[in-house]
């Protein structure tokens, strides 16, 4: 389900303070206090071969609705890992979402067909038919349950990074953030989160925290670092990351934990086989495979599940 999107405080500096790499690199993802693994801590996206060994899963596949061989799949390209980046060849994706896509295409014996859509414009578009499934690192609200099903996939959660300069001290609650400027994802969890606790504030008699929400997250990575943003508010595995790459930020917390999982139309026959094929993954030792390369292994689940509840901490 989308969010409101609002085009607020775009950047029209370039994104200097970050390396070129990074540049090329930069977006979303969760885990603990795991550090990125060896390849993801070099300037170029992780590109093991952890699917290609996988086999088909007979009996996963035979919960596949009749004729489903071939899935169109939307993917929202991040740009940093281990979100979806696009390589040197200007064409091959790759990520963690397109390596969990893949391997359970193979597990199933199907064909995905894939393309590139914007992060905030998949969710809607699975109820025209457009997509027969979507995958961006969506976590599984409440919300995004009335219309939306979900096979999860991985663990992830909403985070804080701001300048290693910064005296912010671990976000408990957004109240600690009044009078501040917030740079997060246009359409995401993270500006839901904000927009909805915008009154704590103002309830307590102090000035509102200010949410600036970007399309990019090179944009908002370079609010944050020319000053025109106090703290960033982004998917936990992705923020790690990020600053690993980048010199002068820090990850500051781990705020709130959500599950992660494929997205599909509600109702979809699709979900009982695609949970299958992830409980397929977690027993044959892809998925482990899978984090150790993306540097996730944090963010691990053990079973895959069919639109659970909403984490709540």
């Amino acid at each position: 389900m989308r969010t409101p999107t609002r085009a607020r405080n775009r950047p029209i500096a370039p994104f200097a303070l970050i390396t070129a790499a990074t540049l090329l690199l930069t977006a979303c993802g969760s885990g603990t206090d795991d550090t990125v693994n060896a390849s993801a801590r070099s300037d170029e996206v992780p590109t093991t071969d952890v699917v290609s060994a996988v086999g088909k899963d007979e009996a996963a596949a035979a919960l596949l609705p009749s004729g489903a061989s071939s899935l169109t799949i939307a993917v929202s390209v991040s740009g940093q890992p281990p979100g979806t980046s696009i390589l040197d060849d200007g064409k091959t994706l790759a990520g963690q979402d397109v390596d969990f896509a893949n391997a359970v295409a193979k597990v199933l014996g199907i064909r995905l067909r894939t393309e590139q859509a914007s992060f905030e414009a998949i969710l809607p578009a699975l109820d025209s038919g457009k997509y027969d499934l979507g995958v961006g690192n969506f976590g599984v609200t409440d919300e995004r349950r009335k219309a939306i099903d979900f096979v999860t996939y991985i663990n992830d959660g909403q985070g804080f990074a701001t300048r290693e300069d910064s005296k912010l001290p671990k976000v408990t609650d957004l109240i600690q953030l009044c009078g501040l400027n917030i740079a997060t994802g246009a359409g995401t969890t993270f500006e839901a989160t904000l927009e909805d606790s915008e009154h704590l504030c103002t309830d307590a008699g102090k000035k509102a925290y200010k949410v600036q929400t970007y399309n990019e997250q090179g944009a908002t990575w370079s609010s944050l670092q020319q000053g025109r943003s106090d703290i960033v508010m982004s998917t936990i595995n992705g923020l790690r990351y990020a600053v690993a790459h980048q010199e002068g930020v820090k990850f500051l917390n781990e705020f709130h934990r959500l599950d992660v999982g494929f997205a599909f139309e509600k109702g979809s026959k699709l979900t009982p086989a695609f949970q299958a094929a992830v409980n397929s993954l977690i027993a044959d030792g892809t998925y482990d495979r899978i984090l150790k390369k993306w540097g996730t292994t944090g963010s691990a689940i053990t079973t895959s599940q069919i639109s659970p509840p909403e984490l709540k901490e």
